[in-house]
């Protein structure tokens, strides 16, 4: 690498730390010394995503196209790693002092459309909700589309959501409050087991073998080895729980920033059902929302974590092909996050670590969804 890329890169990396620290300070002033941590919450988890190339998409088709299961295997240890915190946490926190709430949902015909959307989509975009954030923040102009659309789809659908809640539906389940936060762990830790072997076994029937894990390289400059990365994220969702009172969110924020943009050009969105219980939200500053203001700390940590590893280079020549799947991939997570609580942060890994029979729910129709969006890349050649 050159000096004079090297020196650009720095700068980058000098500059993504100092708006880190910007919308820190603003967050403060806003909302106190929490939502402050919450924005280094998220620088976190930005820097962890880029290194550790942490995403559910790539993992959810590798197993379907390539036979391989590593990617999935490591989301699991993050699940169990953080519901080990989580699921004590939300049994007894309150009466410990530190209160602390689950997402636990009824799970219906929207929320499965939702989830079924959300994991077409994805496969489309080329990333999933935090993915979406990383890989714009560490330099894609590519995702900078899809997270544009990913905005776009989220608002339009609070437009409709309240005709979508009509519809049948489960009721919420926690198996918390069901088996206690030690027999839902078992529960969850056999299921995820299971589920381990599963991916093991089609993998040592494609390959002879499991394939070898990529390993840390470095601990600033990555990369860095998927078991890695789900320990780091494992920390990041432990302390929203610690920080925050409730799991990890991403997408909650696109609807309200579109919300935002669309309230400003003269679109009435608070007369919607949806924006009806928080106007407030509408009108305040976005460093009051905790979901935006790690959202912003993702951007930021990735952007960071690309120029310390040298990579920070967008590209701004892009094919119509990779215009039109950016923006159709947008659309569909955003709209079928809405439909389903979130994403595969908020709902699938949100929902697991809560122990809320919802998360399972979502994981099935995600994964059936990213099915259909992994066939139709492969139709339009996007491998």
């Amino acid at each position: 690498m050159s000096t004079t890329v090297q020196r650009s890169q720095v700068i980058v990396a000098g500059i993504a730390a100092l708006l880190l620290a910007f919308v820190a300070l603003g967050a403060y002033g806003e909302a106190g010394g929490r939502q402050a941590i919450a924005v280094l919450i998220g620088g976190l988890a930005g820097l962890s995503l880029y290194h550790a190339s942490f995403g559910f998409t790539a993992a959810w088709r590798r197993i379907v196209t390539e036979k391989r299961g590593g990617g999935l295997r490591a989301q699991f240890v993050l699940i169990l790693l953080t519901s080990a915190v989580s699921f004590p946490l939300i049994a007894w926190g309150s009466t410990l002092g530190w209160p602390t709430g689950g997402f636990v949902f009824p799970f219906g015909i929207a929320a499965a459309l939702g989830a079924f959307m959300f994991g077409a989509g994805m496969q489309l975009g080329g990333g999933c909700g935090s993915g979406t954030l990383f890989t714009a923040g560490g330099g894609s102009t590519r995702m900078m589309i899809t997270l544009a659309a990913f905005v776009l789809g989220s608002v339009l659908a609070t437009a409709h959501l309240h005709l979508w809640g009509r519809l049948p539906k489960l009721p919420a389940v926690s198996l918390i409050r069901e088996f206690g936060p030690h027999g839902a762990f078992l529960l969850t830790a056999l299921v995820l087991g299971g589920l381990a072997l599963l991916t093991v076994g089609i993998e040592r029937k494609a390959h002879g073998d499991i394939a070898a894990a990529r390993p840390t390289q470095s601990l600033l400059k990555g990369p860095w080895s998927p078991m890695l990365g789900a320990i780091m994220l494992a920390v990041v969702g432990i302390a929203t729980f610690i920080v925050v009172g409730r799991p990890w969110g991403i997408t909650s924020a696109f609807a309200l920033w579109g919300g935002k943009i669309f309230h400003a050009i003269g679109i009435p969105v608070d007369t919607w059902p949806y924006w009806t219980w928080q106007r407030s939200a509408l009108e305040n500053s976005v460093l009051r929302d905790t979901t935006s203001v790690m959202d912003f700390g993702v951007i930021l940590g990735a952007m960071a974590a690309a120029a310390l590893a040298g990579r920070f280079a967008p590209v701004w020549k892009l094919s119509r092909r990779d215009v039109l799947t950016a923006i159709a991939g947008g659309l569909l997570m955003g709209y079928g996050a809405r439909l389903a609580y979130g994403c595969n942060i908020g709902a699938y890994l949100g929902g697991l670590v809560s122990g809320s029979l919802h998360g399972w729910l979502w994981l099935a129709f995600g994964f059936l969804g990213s099915l259909a969006g992994t066939r139709l890349r492969l139709r339009l050649g996007m491998g």
